[in-house]
């Protein structure tokens, strides 16, 4: 399993549009009009939220990931869980 968490900033965008965001955030007053935080389980899921928010706000976004985890259903030994996490 994997899991990806990420840091969302949009710009230059509607209140209406902004509303409809799938992320829950702040808004913010300044170069930036929204940030949130994304949380997705898996890789194709995460594509599908960016699809999404470009779908509402455009181009007018930037996502950086922040942490990529994953977890191995078997270990390199004995068969134990491994998980494996890392900030960007």
């Amino acid at each position: 399993m994997v899991t990806i968490e990420a840091l969302l900033l949009v710009w230059g965008v509607r209140d209406e549009d902004l509303e409809r965001l799938p992320v829950d955030g702040y808004w913010l007053y300044g170069e930036y009009d929204f940030i949130g935080k994304i949380y997705a389980e898996s890789e194709e899921e995460f594509e599908a939220l960016k699809r999404q928010i470009a779908r509402i706000v455009g181009h007018n976004f930037k996502i950086f990931p922040v942490k990529y985890s994953a977890t191995s259903p078997s270990g390199p030994v004995f068969g134990e869980k491994v998980e494996v996490s890392a900030y960007l």
